[in-house]
């Protein structure tokens, strides 16, 4: 299950996080053992997609720059609050419900209306990025499930160039929050060898179709699934707590 959902997740440039959360809560696994590694299985996955999408050619560091700069400190922050998050989750996953129900129900490719300018995005990517990181480092994701919609909805990016930014933003906020997840000394290896390699097989493979095989249209509806699991994972992780 675990090498099925790195595959479907790094088609869309996301590193699956939130599905592996969601399935280790499903299997009884402690989530206070399965954040760590979920971040680290989502560092990978992510990895993958993004040296698939850099290679052919969607990759851009001057539309990442502005969310990157402050979503990594956020994500740090986040990580290291000892917060009840499931009234984030409950707006996220309601948020993501509606956003992953309007891709599906899009019949059109998006096409960027904004390219020549990059800077014309960094004061509104700088504040995004930086609430972004603080959300994925509380709910234990990478936080592409919340950039990819935003630049899709805002016609900032088309579908190839929003895997491509998501999973570099992914990369650095996993890492981020990983890092404040291990200072607390969160991080256990005894179920990591065997996910490493599951996730490595689907994301791999995921990672080149997405980038070299399927067309825009496809990789929209790809990720309006996506979305549909994160926020059915965190509608879940709400619930449960109320």
């Amino acid at each position: 299950s675990f090498c099925a959902v790195a595959f479907l997740y790094a088609t869309v440039g996301h590193g699956g996080a939130s599905a592996y959360l969601g399935i280790s809560v499903l299997v009884g696994l402690s989530p206070e053992e399965m954040v760590p590694i979920a971040l680290v299985l989502n560092l990978l996955v992510a990895s993958l997609g993004f040296w698939n999408y850099f290679r052919a050619g969607y990759f851009s560091w001057k539309k990442l720059l502005p969310f990157v700069l402050t979503s990594a400190p956020g994500a740090f922050i986040g990580g290291s609050m000892r917060v009840a998050p499931h009234v984030f989750a409950l707006l996220l996953g309601i948020a993501l419900l509606g956003a992953g129900l309007r891709l599906l129900g899009l019949g059109r490719e998006v096409r960027p209306r904004w390219a020549a300018e990059p800077r014309a995005l960094w004061p509104a990517g700088l504040v995004m990025g930086f609430i972004l990181g603080i959300l994925a480092g509380l709910t234990g994701v990478g936080g592409g499930i919340f950039l990819s919609p935003l630049l899709l909805f805002l016609n900032w990016a088309d579908a190839k160039q929003t895997a491509a930014l998501s999973s570099a933003f992914i990369m650095f906020n996993s890492a981020s929050g990983l890092l404040a997840h291990s200072l607390r000394g969160g991080l256990k290896g005894t179920l990591l060898g065997p996910l490493v390699a599951a996730v490595l097989v689907g994301g791999g493979l995921g990672a080149h179709l997405g980038a070299r095989r399927f067309s825009p249209i496809w990789l929209q509806r790809l990720l309006g699934i996506v979305l549909l699991l994160a926020s059915l994972k965190l509608l879940h992780q709400a619930i449960g707590v109320l």
